[in-house]
């Protein structure tokens, strides 16, 4: 089995998100594990949140599955049904088409990191519980289906 050098997959903290919904997650560093091993079916990134960083927005998804491993600090997973405290090797999944919107947010002084895994149908979509947003295979739109505008890098 190949190893993967996790140092030397690009760490990066953009996102495609529309304003103003790009801004919290401005201190999330991600590294796509999974694209730079070559894998086609199942995403895997691993990812660091900076004290007060977000996950993303919350969401969830009509056609994937998403499991997460906290590897080290502490993080507040925020679900529908209230918040729980995640800390190094606690675990969290949900499954596609389940409506439990959900996102980390680093609530500490310290980073977090996780290990987030995916597989399904990206392009299926999903729904943003908590701001007018879903997401389709032909980019972010509103709740009634109007486009956003492409954000300015």
């Amino acid at each position: 089995m190949p190893k993967i050098a996790i140092e030397a997959v690009e760490q990066h903290n953009m996102t495609s998100y529309p304003a103003p919904f790009h801004e919290p997650v401005a201190g999330r560093w991600q590294r796509r594990l999974g694209a730079a091993a070559g894998l086609t079916a199942l995403g895997a990134s691993h990812v660091v949140l900076k004290p007060g960083g977000w996950s993303s927005q919350r969401h969830w998804h009509h056609g994937e599955d998403e499991f997460l491993i906290m590897l080290s600090g502490e993080a507040v997973l925020i679900e529908d049904g209230g918040e729980t405290i995640l800390r190094a090797g606690d675990c969290a999944a949900w499954a596609m088409g389940e409506a439990n919107g959900h996102h980390l947010v680093n609530r500490s002084e310290a980073d977090c990191a996780f290990i987030c895994l995916s597989a399904g149908e990206r392009a299926r979509g999903g729904e943003y519980s908590d701001i007018d947003m879903i997401f389709t295979a032909e980019g972010y739109k509103r709740k009634d289906g109007t486009p956003y505008p492409p954000r300015e890098a």
